[in-house]
């Protein structure tokens, strides 16, 4: 299971890039995530479908990224718990960089603890745990 969820998670990363420089319909990226999902941040938990409001609220999330000068997204550590023979939790540090424009690129590191279900051989996130994004932004000076 966890060269699978390696390659899924390589995978993800580089399809996330992609989908960032708008080199790839965020829609393509839809299939890692399961039928229904919960999501648990600083802002509250909530519930929701593998559907089109998935795909308009990926839209809207990468649309903001590339406002905010977001440059790429990658994958510095990926450690893998299993849960139990289908299930693991999957802690992802990524790391951010940001266009500096007139200054420095700023480089931010964060991690996402994301749950995931093997599905016929597949991986699919069924859940995800973040920090306060806003936060850390704000902290490096990015809005």
């Amino acid at each position: 299971m966890e060269e699978t969820i390696r390659h899924f998670f390589a995978r993800y990363e580089a399809m996330a890039n992609r989908v960032l420089t708008q080199q790839m319909d965020v829609g393509e990226t839809t299939f890692a995530f399961a039928s229904d999902f919960i999501a648990a941040s600083p802002a509250g938990v909530m519930t929701g479908k593998n559907d089109e409001s998935l795909k308009a609220s990926m839209d809207k999330g990468y649309a903001r990224y590339r406002a905010i000068g977001t440059r790429e997204l990658r994958i510095r550590k990926l450690a893998i718990t299993p849960i139990d023979q289908l299930h693991c939790l999957v802690r992802v540090d990524w790391r951010s960089v940001f266009d500096g424009r007139d200054e420095p690129d700023v480089t931010i590191d964060f991690d996402v603890h994301y749950f995931v279900q093997m599905r016929n051989g597949e991986p699919k996130i069924f859940g995800w745990v973040s920090g306060d994004e806003d936060a850390v932004l704000k902290e490096h000076g990015i809005t």
